[in-house]
């Protein structure tokens, strides 16, 4: 008999979800579930759809990765493992490896519930941080699966799986969620649309899932801070803001007004205050956290110096001390992975840098108590 999982308290929801008529709604990458369970076997209910990127979920047993596979549209029942010993804890954890796509109003998965002929699903340990990462394609998972010579801007080159939060996060027995979409930055994405700017939606659940459907599942909700807070917010923006320098300026097909990032001085001290005023942001809705602005796995580029420039200054103006920046391994030819991205190489070596600067930095101050 399917259960859902708002039936099942000891499974821990992970992410920024909602949940709508006993569904759990799955919106950023690495958006899912964990539980510890003790059956012979556990089967899986989804129900999704799209219309242009399906969605792709990743399965670990026990810590190790065992399963991959695309989410078809519609009600679906998928077996997460069988014949294993019955009695025995097994710790199973499932993660969206897609990022929400915003260009796909009818993109969305659910986790119906949870179903096996045996077994009790036990307590889980409190994660000992809480993590959350916010970025771009880097951030999304983007190219840290695939050859490198994949250029197709499809679904099965995203990963959760070898993804530096999900690695840092790992390391350090903490609890993680990720806002990021890939192609947006601060000021524009890539090609110089100023509407789309990753923070703008970082007050909501998701703000960015489009479309009616996703509304429905909450999407659109305010995200309630308090009820998950952050030990540490990892920003990682800038690469898209770096790349519209180059590009041609985005036209508005209502208005014909035109918006470009160009390396001017004005404009790189706009790009500057603009990262000041997010961090500010950000600390007022994660009062107790470290900010961390870890950036350069694409190179730090021009942006590098900018946001240096940001933390240093937002930690003048503010007496704030908690406000750091981290530069990050720049992916090699050895190490960049599909669609030009950083491959699982360098998001290896860009977790074990975060890993040990987390590492210290948490363990400096006292630890608050986190209740589920």
């Amino acid at each position: 008999m399917r259960i859902p999982l708002p039936h099942l308290p000891a499974v821990r929801p992970l992410g920024r979800c909602t949940v709508t008529d006993g569904a759990l709604n799955l919106f950023y990458t690495a958006a899912g579930f964990v539980c510890r369970f003790t059956g012979s076997e556990l089967h899986l209910h989804l129900n999704a759809g799209f219309t242009l990127y399906e969605p792709w979920l990743s399965v670990e047993l026990n810590g190790a990765w065992i399963a991959r596979f695309p989410v078809a549209a519609g009600e679906s029942e998928i077996c997460l493992f069988r014949g294993m010993t019955p009695g025995v804890p097994k710790t199973v954890r499932v993660l969206k490896d897609v990022q929400a796509m915003h260009d796909d109003p009818g993109h969305f998965v659910q986790v119906t519930g949870l179903s096996a002929p045996d077994g009790e699903f036990l307590p889980l340990p409190e994660p000992a941080y809480r993590l959350e990462f916010v970025g771009d394609s880097i951030t999304s998972g983007e190219g840290a699966l695939g050859a490198q010579c994949e250029e197709d801007w499809v679904s099965p080159f995203f990963s959760a799986e070898n993804h530096y939060a999900r690695l840092t996060a790992d390391a350090l027995g903490a609890d993680w969620r990720i806002v990021s979409q890939s192609g947006w930055g601060l000021l524009s994405s890539w090609e110089n649309d100023p509407h789309r700017r990753v923070l703008d939606f970082y007050d909501t659940v998701c703000g960015l899932a489009a479309g009616a459907h996703n509304e429905a599942l909450g999407a659109q909700q305010p995200y309630d801070f308090a009820a998950w807070p952050a030990d540490a917010v990892i920003l990682n923006l800038g690469t898209n803001d770096d790349g519209a320098m180059n590009n041609p300026p985005w036209v508005d097909p209502v208005t014909g007004e035109a918006f470009a990032q160009r390396p001017t001085p004005e404009h790189l001290a706009e790009l500057e205050q603009s990262a000041v005023d997010a961090l500010k942001n950000i600390r007022r809705r994660n009062p107790g956290a470290l900010l961390v602005w870890a950036y350069g796995m694409l190179g730090e580029g021009r942006m590098g110096a900018v946001l240096r420039a940001a933390v240093a200054r937002y930690t003048a103006e503010t007496g704030d001390a908690r406000a750091f920046y981290l530069a990050l391994p720049a992916a090699t030819p050895q190490t960049l992975g599909a669609r030009q991205h950083p491959g699982a190489a360098c998001h290896r070596q860009a977790a074990d840098v975060l890993t040990a600067f987390l590492q210290e930095k948490l363990a400096a101050r006292s630890k608050p108590e986190h209740h589920s």
